[in-house]
Parts: C-alpha cells; sequence; structure tokens
C-alpha cells in the first residue's frame, strides 16, 4: 500500500445521471483516521489535436453552459460505456470536424480536477483525413476554425483560452514536434 493511499469504506451516492454521479465517501487515512470525501464520477473523453497539411490545427468554438462563456478548444468527446478512448477519438474527431484522422498518437492522459473529480482525458494527435461530414449531436452547436500552434499559443497567454486539455495539448504538442517525436 502507497503511505499516502487513503482506503475507501463506504460510497453513498446522492445522484446518478445521464453524464455524471455525485457520491459521498468515508475513507480511512493513512494515519487511520476517517474523512469524508465527495467525489463526482464522470466516464471521462478524450481532446484530439487534428493537424492540416498546412500545420493548422482544428479547434470549435462552442458555448459551455457550466461558466456561460464561448470556449475555443479542441475537439473532443466523452466515453461511452465500454469504449476505447482510440475508438472515441475516430469518431469525435468526424462527428465534430468532419474529417477523419489518421497517423494517430497518442500523447498521454490528463486529470483535469483530481481533488474530487474522477474524469480523465486521453490525449491524441492526427493528421488530417478524409471528409466524411460532419455530424454533431442533436444538442452540440460549435463553429470549426484552423489556427497554427503559434496562433493558439498566443492566445494562451493572452489570457484567451481556458480549456485545461487546449492549453496543455498546446504545450506537449509544441514540445514533442521540437523534440522530434511527431512530425
Amino acid at each position: 500500500m502507497n503511505e499516502l493511499e487513503e482506503k475507501t469504506l463506504t460510497k453513498t451516492y446522492v445522484y446518478e445521471g445521464p453524464v455524471v454521479n455525485l457520491r459521498e465517501d468515508t475513507a480511512e487515512m493513512p494515519d487511520h483516521t476517517i474523512a469524508n470525501r465527495t467525489l463526482v464520477e464522470h466516464p471521462g473523453g478524450v481532446g484530439i489535436a487534428l493537424e492540416d497539411e498546412e500545420g493548422r490545427f482544428y479547434f470549435v468554438s462552442q458555448w459551455r453552459y457550466a461558466q456561460s462563456v464561448v470556449t475555443l478548444e479542441y475537439p473532443a468527446g466523452k466515453r461511452e460505456k465500454g469504449e476505447d478512448d482510440l475508438a472515441v477519438a475516430k469518431r469525435e474527431i468526424a462527428e465534430e470536424t468532419g474529417y477523419e484522422g489518421k497517423d494517430w498518437v497518442y500523447l498521454g492522459t490528463i486529470y483535469p480536477t483530481p481533488a474530487y473529480d474522477s474524469e480523465t482525458i486521453g490525449l491524441y494527435y492526427a493528421k488530417k483525413g478524409n471528409y466524411v461530414g460532419q455530424h454533431l449531436d442533436q444538442d452540440e452547436h460549435i463553429n470549426v476554425s484552423l489556427l497554427t500552434l503559434d496562433e493558439i499559443t498566443d492566445k494562451i497567454i493572452a489570457g484567451e483560452v481556458h480549456d485545461a486539455k487546449t492549453v496543455s495539448m498546446t504545450f506537449l504538442i509544441k514540445e514533442m514536434k521540437e523534440r522530434g517525436l511527431i512530425q
């Protein structure tokens, strides 16, 4: 057992919904004291950096209800039960941009809010493939734009981009390209 690990003693579901569940747990701390933990269960998702032949990346702008703002983000999507991350990435990039991806590279996983949320986001990079047509979800309204890594970096530095996956993916991709790990 890790010296910092907490042992779950009880799990009580307060809310179970179509996207998230809310739990209130009790946990035994490493020093054997008991603590209450509130946890949001989320199935997680993926973020996709799709690059075209000219070195530009596809971004989506959309209204984010929880923040009450329009955000600029890499395309992304939620995992469905039992769905593999690469399958999610392939499905979502086609749905949101209309393009297939090719030459897929797994970049890693991030934990957007690890203190209380189980969500993980698998990060992927791909080259633009064939056009297959955009197929947005019924409740999805987005604008698609193309930006270079330098343009999105400038927007991040200017405080215009707040999406965690977009910030982390941009700097990860820039560094991986500089090191020759992706072309």
